[in-house]
Formats: C-alpha cells, sequence, structure tokens
C-alpha cells in the first residue's frame, strides 16, 4: 500500500508526524510533501527535527518540485493525507490553483478519484471556509477536523492525537489499534428507556 502525505503550515504539525509513524508502523509506503511553513511548526510545535520526520517517509519531495512522481495520475496511490491542511491549502485544492505540490497532488487525487483526506486546523471558521469544505465534500472529500473525543476519556496530548490519527487510518482501510473504540471496555453509555 502506499500513501501520499502532506503537513502543510497550519498548527497541528503532530497529527503529520503520528500519521506517519503509524502508517510505517502499518508497513504502508510515504511520499512525504512538507510545505515550507510546516518546516516551521514542526520545529516550534514538536520535540520532532525536520530532517527526523522527513526520513520516516520513503520519499520526500520539495513544495515546489512540480514535476515529482505525484504530480501525475500515473502514479498509482491509495489515497492522500493533508494533516494539517491550511486554509490556504484548502482553498488552493476548492479552487484548482495547483501553486504547489501539496495542491497539485490533492487535485490529481481528486480527478483520479482516490481518497483524500484533509485535517483543517483553523478556528474559529468564517463561511469562505465552510463554503470550501462543503465544496470539496460533495466531491468526496474526507474532512476530517482533528476534534477530539472525550468518550475514551483520554489521559494524555497522545492519547488525543492518536484518536484522530486512528480515524484518518480507519478512512484509509488501514487496521489500527491507536484507540479505544466505542463499544469495547467500559466506555459506552447504557441508555434507560424513557416511557
Amino acid at each position: 500500500m502506499r500513501i501520499v502525505v502532506a503537513i502543510s503550515g497550519a498548527s497541528g504539525a503532530i497529527y503529520g508526524v503520528r500519521l506517519l509513524e503509524a502508517l510505517t508502523d502499518a508497513n504502508v509506503e510515504t511520499h512525504l510533501v512538507l510545505s515550507k511553513w510546516a518546516r516551521e511548526t514542526i520545529t516550534v510545535e514538536t520535540d520532532y527535527t525536520v530532517e527526523k520526520v522527513i526520513s520516516m517517509a520513503d520519499k520526500c519531495y520539495a513544495p515546489e518540485a512540480m514535476g515529482a512522481a505525484i504530480s501525475s495520475g500515473s502514479f498509482q496511490h491509495q489515497g492522500m493525507v493533508i494533516a494539517p491542511c491550511s486554509m490556504k491549502t484548502l482553498a488552493g485544492i476548492a479552487c484548482g490553483y495547483d501553486e504547489n505540490l501539496i495542491v497539485r497532488a490533492a487535485g490529481v487525487t481528486l480527478k483520479e478519484q482516490r481518497k483524500l483526506v484533509l485535517l483543517p486546523r483553523e478556528t474559529p471558521l468564517t463561511a469562505i471556509h465552510l463554503e470550501n469544505m462543503l465544496k470539496l465534500s460533495r466531491l468526496g472529500v474526507v474532512t476530517m477536523p482533528p476534534v477530539p473525543a472525550f468518550y475514551n476519556r483520554p489521559q494524555s496530548l497522545d492519547q488525543i492525537i492518536n484518536h484522530t490519527v486512528s480515524r484518518v487510518l480507519d478512512h484509509l482501510g488501514i487496521e489500527n489499534q491507536l484507540t479505544k473504540r466505542w463499544g469495547t471496555d467500559d466506555n459506552t453509555f447504557e441508555f434507560l428507556s424513557l416511557g
């Protein structure tokens, strides 16, 4: 299996990093693009170096490498994830404005009707953001803001991050045990009849 991973400059670079780790653990071939600002957020927000993140991928491309393999529909892969996805990247995809390799690869993923998963990171959302998300959703894009779930009673930031990454892997059809699932152990509610 082969997955394209992009990390844009939005806050939340750890989602892309953790996704790379999980894909490596699942023996999935990864093709990575880091935007210029992703390199900055990795350094500011995490304990990882950019070099370490690059070393996790099987192949890494510069964002300006518009002739890279992943820019062509003839390059076979089973999906692309942008984690996190900046509003600029989201808008570029929604408008077909291929100004860099991340947006180009996402556009190719769409035209080839492959799975595209976006983790947009912004709050609050403007009507422009929501309209871009709706437009992409109607094209089959999975828009998955990294919103924490609390039914599994997370005890750490790692558990919150892993829950989101687990859901991304689910959408890619990759088996994983990164989080507790609803209906297992003691995390389900018993509903009482009101009548």
